[in-house]
């Protein structure tokens, strides 16, 4: 499936936003009490947990599939990819990571 590079921006915030609310969870129920954990706490870190996992995988694909597409090593799109989500563009044509 090709994917615009905007989607792949989209797709890649979205799993970072995910991450976050993993990290935030862990951080909140204490991860030293793991075993202590409700079961609700331990059912909404592993929903997230899965959440995060799906969407960073459909990142991977997506970009392979992407740099498949347009004719380019994966390094490249993904150095595009994290410049895009940091600084809210790609980098220019010609320039270090562009």
């Amino acid at each position: 499936m090709a994917h615009t590079f905007d989607e792949l921006v989209a797709k890649q915030r979205a799993a970072d936003e995910a991450h976050s609310r993993v990290r935030q969870l862990r951080d909140t129920y204490d991860p030293r009490a793991r075993a202590q954990w409700s079961a609700h706490q331990r059912a909404t870190w592993e929903t997230a947990w899965r959440a995060w996992r799906d969407l960073a995988r459909d990142v991977r694909v997506a970009v392979t599939d992407y740099a498949r597409a347009e004719g380019r090593p994966l390094h490249e799109i993904e150095a595009d990819l994290t410049h895009a989500v940091h600084h809210g563009k790609p980098p220019e044509p010609g320039t270090p990571g562009g």
